[in-house]
């Protein structure tokens, strides 16, 4: 699943832009000012970044250039009120990969970030898990004979985290960094909890327990 974090001081567009993403299969982190934009940006990867310029602190064309300069070339987009070219040539210069003036259009922005996904090499191909479930890594749903069965976020993290370690062992250290932020708490009951989920999706011998190290992948 795609993860973005989105530059938005306005609290209710940016909590209905939130709502809209997530209904499309999007993880979405929001910050109200850029200084808050660099801390999230320092404890998560994101696949892209949706900047409005004229916020608090740090403004989004000075947060994409301070980015851009430290490597990070993570496409981004400005949501913005200005429409004079002096204002939009400064985004370009300052990294950004495309623009869209307020109010939005949902669905055209919809295709513009999946657009830029795509030319970005951010979309996975599907994987077909069974002959009855497939896996949309780029929707992060999970799919029985075309039905999405609605897999809590945390256990569709884990499924990723499965995915890219099939054949091999996956520790709790590695789950805890897949499915939890720093500042977020675990047990080792939640993660139990979880691997039991996904267990009843797959199968339970997709997932064998190697006591004190563990768990081995065989799916």
């Amino acid at each position: 699943m795609s993860k973005i974090l989105l530059l938005e001081d306005d609290a209710l567009f940016s909590e209905s832009l939130e709502d809209f993403l997530s209904e499309e299969g999007f993880i979405v982190d929001i910050a109200c000012d850029g200084h808050e934009a660099l801390d999230k940006n320092f404890e998560n990867n994101y696949d892209l970044y949706l900047l409005d310029i004229n916020v608090p602190k740090l403004n989004g064309l000075d947060l994409l250039k301070e980015l851009r300069l430290s490597g990070d070339n993570t496409p981004s987009i400005f949501l913005t009120s200005y429409k004079d070219k002096e204002t939009l040539q400064k985004g370009f210069e300052c990294g950004a990969d495309d623009y869209i003036t307020k109010p939005l259009d949902l669905d055209e922005l919809l295709l513009r970030i999946r657009a830029l996904l795509k030319r970005s090499g951010k979309q996975i191909n599907n994987v077909q898990l069974s002959e009855d479930l497939l896996y949309n890594p780029n929707l992060k749903r999970l799919l029985n004979n075309d039905v999405d069965l609605q897999i809590p976020a945390k256990v569709i993290d884990l499924l990723e985290l499965c995915l890219e370690n099939r054949g091999s062992i996956i520790n709790k250290e590695m789950i805890v960094q897949k499915l939890w932020n720093t500042n977020e708490e675990h047990s080792e009951g939640s993660i139990r909890v979880y691997i039991n989920n996904l267990k009843k999706i797959l199968g339970k011998d997709a997932i064998i327990n190697i006591k004190g190290i563990g768990y081995k992948v065989e799916f």
